[in-house]
C-alpha cells in the first residue's frame, strides 16, 4: 500500500508540473499558430520588437494586458518604428488577451 501511495504522489507531482508548464507552451503555440513569431522573437528585435521589450514598455501600466490585446487585434504603426504591424482582426478577444498576458509575463 505504501508503494502505491508513493507512486500516486510522484504521479501527482509530475502532472502538477505539466499543468504549470502547459500554459506557457500553449501560448507559444498560439503565437506560432497566428504567425506572430514571423515578425517577433522573445529576446531580440526581428521585424517587430522583441516581446521582452514590449513587456518593458507596458510595465507598470494598470491596463497593460487590455491595451496590448487591443493593439494586437488592431495593429498599427509608429509605436515601434516605421514598419506597421498588420491587424489580427480574426484573432478572438480571448486569444488576444492570452497572447498579451504571455508577452507581458516574459514570454517564457
Amino acid at each position: 500500500m505504501k508503494q502505491i501511495r508513493k507512486y500516486f504522489v510522484a504521479a501527482a507531482c509530475v502532472m502538477g508540473g505539466l499543468t504549470v508548464a502547459a500554459p506557457s507552451w500553449a501560448n507559444l503555440a498560439l503565437a506560432q499558430k497566428n504567425a506572430c513569431m514571423a515578425c517577433h522573437t522573445v529576446d531580440k528585435k526581428l521585424v517587430g520588437p522583441a516581446y521582452q521589450d514590449v513587456a518593458k514598455k507596458y510595465a507598470g501600466q494598470a491596463d497593460a494586458q487590455a491595451a496590448l490585446a487591443k493593439s494586437i487585434k488592431a495593429g498599427g504603426s509608429g509605436k515601434w518604428g516605421p514598419v506597421p504591424m498588420p491587424p489580427q482582426a480574426a484573432l478572438s478577444d480571448a486569444d488576444a488577451s492570452t497572447l498579451a498576458a504571455w508577452i507581458l509575463g516574459g514570454s517564457k
